[in-house]
């Protein structure tokens, strides 16, 4: 007769044969979950590298934007003060000193102010000539009144003689 104590053994024995075959297949699960967390992580290292690559190709056309930008803005106030002169030369008829700006936004609007002020200036002066008009040419010559002159200096004008 089997005593209690060999029927479990017998039972771990038996448990014991089927637990390798569980392991072997917890095992196999293990690893193929492993693969493909390796291959997971190439990917997003394959990825990272080719997003730090990007990274460090915009981090140099940044730098190659903002050098262009620096030397654009040197060569802003050039181009300002060439085109007021260009402006100055165009318009000779106004006051150099009216066209100011340091953008050629603002050159065009002092340009602007200074028509609207030589306009109004030219209104103005014709507006005074208008008021003020001397006819053209010498006044006619017409004889001297000498009704108001006594006889003796009517007698002294007519000989050219002086009182």
């Amino acid at each position: 007769m089997v005593t209690e104590e060999e029927q479990e053994k017998t039972e771990e024995v038996d448990g014991a044969g089927n637990e390798p075959e569980e392991l072997r297949q917890e095992n196999e699960a293990l690893a193929r979950e492993v693969k493909l967390r390796e291959v997971a992580v190439t990917r997003l290292e394959q990825a990272l590298a080719a997003r730090d690559g990007e990274i460090a190709e915009l981090q140099r056309s940044l730098g190659e934007a903002r050098q262009a930008l620096d030397e654009l803005g040197k060569a802003l106030p050039q181009a300002v003060a060439a085109y007021r002169e260009l402006i100055v030369q165009a318009n000779p008829g106004l006051l150099a000193e009216l066209i100011t700006g340091g953008t050629i936004e603002e050159v065009n609007e002092s340009l602007k102010n200074a028509r609207a002020l030589m306009e109004k200036v030219r209104q103005e002066m014709e507006t005074e000539a208008a008021r003020t008009r001397i006819p053209a040419g010498a006044p006619q010559r017409a004889r001297l009144d000498l009704s108001g002159l006594s006889p003796r200096e009517k007698i002294q004008y007519a000989i050219g003689g002086e009182r």
